[in-house]
């Protein structure tokens, strides 16, 4: 190790050894994980996504889209496979879907439109199209929430270029913090009793601007992210 890594390091060890938590916010070590999870306070919430159902979902619309993800609203699922094909015809993309367990038949009917190939499972390197479904929506920044599973396969997310993501209009939530709370409490046993192996938020499509500040749409996963907004309610596993 380098002398100037070495001071680095050690400067940094030596002010976690002085730094002192106030007494609320130090750890209970006595406590087990389900007692931590379900005692988590809150940290600084912005008032940006306290608002009410219909504003909150039209700040995530226009955040999602200032960060060029585009977004379509349908009434009930049975219209999402109408969008979906819609949205590939007009960019000229493969109408072969890759879709995760989470929305496939009968809970999205996709067989509906003949166009589309249908197929159930975790995305390879040669999909071209994933559909996953979000477990929350954030207002305050146009993200999804994304957990892992077997019903929601994580590569869906990152592999195919194109990756369409349907969403319930009632998961999108005003700040990180309930969406936080809301894994919490599924992961306590007030919900499903799970917690996943991870927990992915996606905020727009893939970029970088690593190269001369020129920005680089699907550098490290999708070049398009698709967001389609049920009103419907979508049944979880």
């Amino acid at each position: 190790m380098s002398d100037s890594r070495a001071h680095i390091l050690g400067a940094i060890k030596d002010a976690l050894r002085h730094a002192r938590l106030p007494e609320s916010a130090r750890p209970n070590s006595d406590a087990s994980p389900a007692e931590r999870l379900g005692d988590h306070s809150a940290n600084l919430i912005p008032a940006r996504g306290k608002l009410g159902s219909k504003a909150r979902i039209d700040l995530f619309i226009r955040e999602a889209e200032r960060v060029n993800a585009t977004v379509a609203r349908v009434s009930g699922l049975g219209g999402a496979p109408r969008e979906v094909a819609r949205y590939l015809s007009k960019n000229n993309l493969p109408t072969t879907l890759k879709i995760a367990p989470a929305v496939a038949d009968p809970v999205i009917p996709w067989t509906s439109q003949t166009l589309l190939i249908v197929e159930q499972g975790r995305a390879k390197g040669s999909d071209t199209v994933g559909i996953s479904r979000a477990f929350a929506g954030v207002a305050e920044t146009g993200t999804l929430v994304m957990l892992s599973g077997p019903d929601n396969p994580t590569t869906l997310n990152f592999l195919p270029p194109t990756h369409v993501v349907v969403i319930a209009a009632a998961d999108i939530a005003g700040d990180y913090e309930e969406v936080w709370a809301r894994i919490r409490k599924a992961g306590a046993g007030g919900g499903t009793g799970f917690m996943p192996r991870a927990v992915n938020w996606i905020t727009g499509p893939s970029r970088t601007a690593d190269i001369e500040q020129m920005l680089l749409l699907g550098a490290h996963g999708p070049q398009r992210l698709h967001i389609v907004i049920a009103d419907d309610e979508i049944p979880r596993p």
